[in-house]
């Protein structure tokens, strides 16, 4: 099982990426995380991606295709793994498609989460108030000015994925409004859809 999230920033990719990882025994692999991560490790590439991720733009897709395809050849990833937060371009989701073509692979899933701008605004100042209160450390592109950009840099960069996706016939849409459960119980059926669709000797 081979699935990719896509959705605007706040719109919960990461909560049900790790609920469906966790469900279904293969890694989420965010590709925030493993850039927070290479910016953390002081590491060349990292230190190339922290600017652009203090701004709210996207990363190059050199360092993240980099950072995210020697993640990708783990020996974890056998079974399949959701990604989230890559692709985020077309150049990048291309990329992707020859990565796992390249290994005799290919994606079972898009699932797209939907979300109204104003909403999303709202649940990144809880997740900020929540972080302030358990004094947690707030993520540097994790406020209001930085979320409208990270949000401006979707819609124009990212969007154009979902007609990519689409056209190959992969694309599921949730509302990521609805409560978590909800959302999850949406992605379950999309999955054992795809699991009762699929060719016995091929992989999802």
């Amino acid at each position: 099982m081979r699935l990719v999230m896509l959705g605007p920033p706040g719109a919960g990719k990461s909560t049900q990426a790790q609920r469906a990882a966790a469900k279904y025994g293969i890694p989420h692999l965010s590709a925030g995380v493993l850039l927070r991560t290479a910016v953390a490790s002081d590491a060349p590439v990292g230190a190339l991606a922290k600017d652009a991720m203090a701004r709210g733009d996207l990363v190059p897709d050199d360092i993240v295709q980099a950072i995210v395809f020697e993640r990708l050849d783990g020996p974890d990833t056998h079974n399949g793994f959701i990604l989230d937060g890559f692709p985020r371009t077309i150049a990048q989701a291309k990329a992707l498609d020859r990565f796992l073509r390249d290994r005799g692979l290919g994606l079972g899933a898009v699932i797209e989460l939907k979300a109204k701008d104003h909403a999303l605004v709202e649940r990144i100042a809880a997740r900020n108030a929540n972080a302030v209160a358990c004094r947690e450390p707030r993520r540097i592109d994790d406020n209001a000015e930085v979320l409208r950009s990270r949000i401006h840099t979707y819609q124009r960069q990212t969007s154009p994925l979902l007609d990519y996706y689409r056209r190959q016939g992969i694309l599921h849409s949730v509302d990521g409004m609805l409560p978590i459960a909800e959302v999850e119980q949406e992605i379950d059926r999309i999955v054992a859809r795809l699991q009762i669709e699929r060719v016995p000797d091929s992989d999802v």
